[in-house]
């Protein structure tokens, strides 16, 4: 659910949280939203355990590998058209006074962002990164690895049961394809990997895993946080940090 606050209500903190998502074809199964759906659920959850203030997401992105004939529906935008919609919004909230901006990215193609952040010099950061991604995966028990389970695998099934069960239809059970050598993905396309849109394995998806998973990114985003205040300007702050601590993932406030 988008954030629904009035101005008011709206939490008075230096850091804000911004999913970004996409829309492109997930298989049979999944839906075009997958992606944004995972960025928005996990954002969600940052925001009810940390003071950030929440964004709406960004719902269309770099999908262009995932563009064929075959699988209807994805829609891109160029990565220099990601880049200066992220830049304006960060540059927005700074006007409104919040200079710190977390990219919660749902879509392993905007390597863009990537670089967004890095030029940032410290007023934002990129979440989740490939190693929250492999810590939450074994936090969950998930049995295949991030390279094997690329795309409408298990570990997004899983995240879509838990979090969303009406969002997943029948089939992924029967629904695992691999394809382990990808080394011409940007160039060929997801097209020559897979007819249904699937690598991974779904058959393995359950809503537990997906639990565990979130909890785990969850934990993990303390230390973004961290690095955030740690380049000044009270990023992940509360307004009364005595009354309302910070906590860093491990249970202990932030200095």
């Amino acid at each position: 659910m988008l954030p629904t606050h009035t101005s008011s209500e709206v939490p008075d903190v230096p850091v804000a949280v911004l999913p970004v998502g996409s829309h492109e074809q997930h298989g049979p199964f999944l839906p075009l939203t997958t992606d944004t759906v995972i960025a928005c659920t996990v954002a969600r959850e940052i925001a009810a355990a940390y003071p950030v203030r929440l964004l709406p997401p960004v719902t269309i992105s770099c999908s262009h590998e995932h563009e064929d004939p075959a699988w209807r529906g994805t829609v891109s935008i160029s990565a220099a058209t990601l880049h200066a919609v992220v830049r304006d919004i960060a540059e927005s909230l700074r006007r409104s006074g919040v200079p710190k901006l977390v990219l919660v990215n749902g879509h392993g193609g905007n390597y863009v962002l990537g670089n967004v952040v890095q030029e940032a010099r410290g007023d934002m950061a990129l979440f989740p990164g490939l190693d929250e991604w492999a810590e939450a995966r074994a936090a969950a028990g998930v049995e295949t690895s991030n390279d094997d389970d690329m795309h409408a695998g298990e570990l997004e099934t899983s995240i879509l049961l838990h979090a969303h069960p009406e969002l997943v239809r029948a089939g992924y059970e029967a629904a695992d394809h691999l394809a382990g050598d990808r080394r011409h993905l940007l160039t060929s396309g997801m097209a020559a990997y897979t007819a249904s849109g699937v690598i991974g394995r779904p058959s393995l998806a359950d809503a537990g895993k997906g639990r565990d998973a979130l909890r785990s990114l969850v934990a993990a985003f303390g230390g973004h946080l961290a690095a955030l205040h740690q380049q000044g300007g009270g990023a992940g702050q509360a307004r009364d940090e005595r009354e309302d601590p910070v906590d860093d993932g491990d249970g202990e406030p932030l200095r």
